[in-house]
């Protein structure tokens, strides 16, 4: 496998992966009005369907991706279809994951119970989310023609992005998100189109390059969960806020060797750290910084005969301290 295939399907388990918390007791700044409609943002996909055209805006990049999502008592289904550039495709069955890249004839298969898109941003249950953002009701405004309530998200630190949220009145789906960095937006995602609550053809959530590639190469992203230490490596100097959620080895298929993966998280923004040895004949210590993709930032750094991969929606700094402190204790 490529170097540039094994980033882009650690991209996708880091860009699908939302942690989940044990409630805890929030700070007073965090009104209960601003709670009650983060509340509804969470709820809200389980309980409309809706069809629309999303844009994805960063810096000079502008992507449009078509979305048709559906309830009904079997669950959640939904099928996105990016419509710029290289045609790619997700489908989504609950939590089963299906990312489609036609051009290379590729699919990546994984099952999951916890994903993170624009639509469905936040954590379940809402908690120490006030311990590292400030959480504050604005005002009204319309986007897509749909009346929508502003809360925004400001982090109470450098450490981390803030980000603003637009939330329509009538249904508490999220129409609008900007991720803010010291004022400016870094990325945004807003629905352009939009039809809630309307009949759905099932037609609309079937995949359509499936059945047009002659030949599919499958990845399954298989995950082993492992006990608390097993991984054999640790993150020692975290930044404020953020906590271990869960470490499980990933297993590519395709490859003989499995990536260790660490998932963490503030309550909102998530960091991955990814472990795999390095392939033979790149043996030269690395240490860089890929190019930004909006709000997501990675750093590599080879520990010990290991490539480290840290992929977070957070500030540059914050990726580089995680990463600079992913030791491996056995062998400390």
């Amino acid at each position: 496998m490529t170097k540039r295939v094994t980033m882009v399907h650690l991209l996708l388990l880091a860009g699908l992966i939302f942690p989940s918390f044990a409630q805890a007791q929030d700070p007073p700044s965090q009104s209960a009005e601003a709670q009650d409609w983060l509340q509804r943002v969470i709820a809200a996909p389980r309980q409309h369907n809706y069809i629309g055209i999303f844009v994805y805006s960063s810096g000079g990049h502008i992507e449009t991706s078509r979305i048709v999502h559906m309830v009904n008592k079997e669950g959640e289904r939904e099928r996105i279809e990016v419509l710029d550039g290289l045609p790619r495709e997700v489908i989504r069955n609950n939590d089963e994951v299906r990312c489609y890249f036609p051009k290379s004839e590729t699919v990546v298969f994984e099952k999951r119970g916890l994903r993170k898109y624009f639509f469905a941003l936040l954590p379940e249950p809402l908690s120490n989310l006030n311990n590292n953002y400030i959480v504050k009701k604005g005002g009204k405004e319309r986007i897509s023609d749909y009346e929508c309530q502003v809360i925004v998200l400001e982090s109470r630190d450098n450490m981390r992005y803030s980000q603003k949220l637009w939330i329509d009145v009538s249904s508490g789906l999220l129409l609008k998100v900007a991720v803010m960095d010291k004022g400016q937006v870094v990325e945004q995602f807003v629905f352009t189109q939009l039809e809630i609550d309307g009949e759905i053809d099932e037609e609309l959530l079937k995949p359509q390059y499936l059945t047009k590639a002659a030949k599919l190469h499958i990845t399954d992203l298989v995950a082993s969960k492992l006990r608390r230490g097993e991984l054999g490596w640790q993150v020692e100097n975290l930044p404020p806020g953020f906590i271990k959620i869960t470490e499980v080895k990933r297993s590519l298929s395709g490859k003989s060797t499995s990536v260790s993966h660490i998932a963490l998280s503030d309550g909102l923004a998530a960091v991955s750290v990814f472990i795999e040895p390095v392939e033979e004949g790149n043996s030269h210590p690395v240490q860089r910084f890929f190019p930004s993709q909006g709000a997501i930032n990675i750093y590599t750094r080879t520990v010990g005969g290991n490539m480290v991969t840290t992929i977070g929606e957070v500030p540059p700094a914050t990726v580089m301290q995680i990463g600079n402190s992913v030791v491996n204790y056995k062998v400390k």
